[in-house]
């Protein structure tokens, strides 16, 4: 609001959240002066300053005193028609400084549908692919074959694959190879037969095997971890 809230300040301030039928709404108040944001119809996301008492803010204008005198000073503003530029100046800019402050939140709806992107199962025309468990003996091993700094730099085929997990037929490897695409953790060079982890396949499996290794392992070997 362009105030800066003291000790002094004995007027009210807070924070409302609630839901209904019309949307999803949090309001922040102080005073007679209040910030919301609002889904309207979970649709429109809409963010407003209301005012009940601008005497609240304060502005340059002519103050005249007691003995008729004038003089241009900071004095609290006025409710008049002469005041709703001056206002409208403040309100928006207390808008705009609320954007700029939620705009630095974390948005973690990509990390709830990535991992539910890898491991669930996949259908397409002809075929369906499982999704990756990093539970399961065989993907893990998979996984962390992939991860591999050499791959990173220089990609993999289905032969470099096969050196690491030779009891697998290169059939095995192309079935393999195709449900990564699918998923989206691989992507293919044009004109070649080889391949890169995307971005998205460098996350989800740093992020997985990276999170058992030192969290679930551990918990579940009874050793107590330590988180500095």
């Amino acid at each position: 609001m362009g105030q800066r809230l003291t000790l002094h300040y004995e007027g009210e301030a807070g924070n409302n959240f609630n839901t209904r039928i019309l949307g999803t709404r949090i309001k922040h108040q102080m005073g007679e002066v209040s910030i919301k944001m609002y889904d309207k119809f979970g649709i429109v996301l809409r963010i407003e300053c209301t005012c009940n008492d601008i005497s609240q803010f304060r502005h340059i204008r002519e103050a005249k005193h007691k003995d008729g005198t004038a003089t241009e000073e900071k004095a609290p503003m006025k409710k008049s028609i002469y005041s709703l530029f001056v206002l409208s100046g403040i309100l928006k800019a207390a808008n705009r400084r609320y954007l700029e402050f939620i705009s630095t939140f974390d948005d973690p709806s990509n990390g709830l549908k990535n991992p539910n992107k890898v491991s669930k199962t996949v259908k397409t025309s002809d075929h369906t692919f499982k999704g990756f468990n990093f539970y399961n003996e065989g993907d893990q091993r998979l996984l962390e074959v992939l991860a591999r700094g050499e791959f990173n730099i220089k990609g993999f085929q289905n032969r470099t694959i096969r050196e690491f997990i030779p009891e697998m037929s290169s059939a095995s490897i192309s079935r393999i190879i195709k449900r990564l695409h699918v998923h989206g953790l691989i992507k293919k060079i044009k004109g070649t037969y080889k391949y890169y982890l995307t971005k998205l396949g460098k996350t989800v499996i740093t992020t997985g095997l990276r999170v058992k290794n030192l969290f679930v392992v551990p918990e579940l070997a009874g050793i107590q971890v330590t988180s500095f």
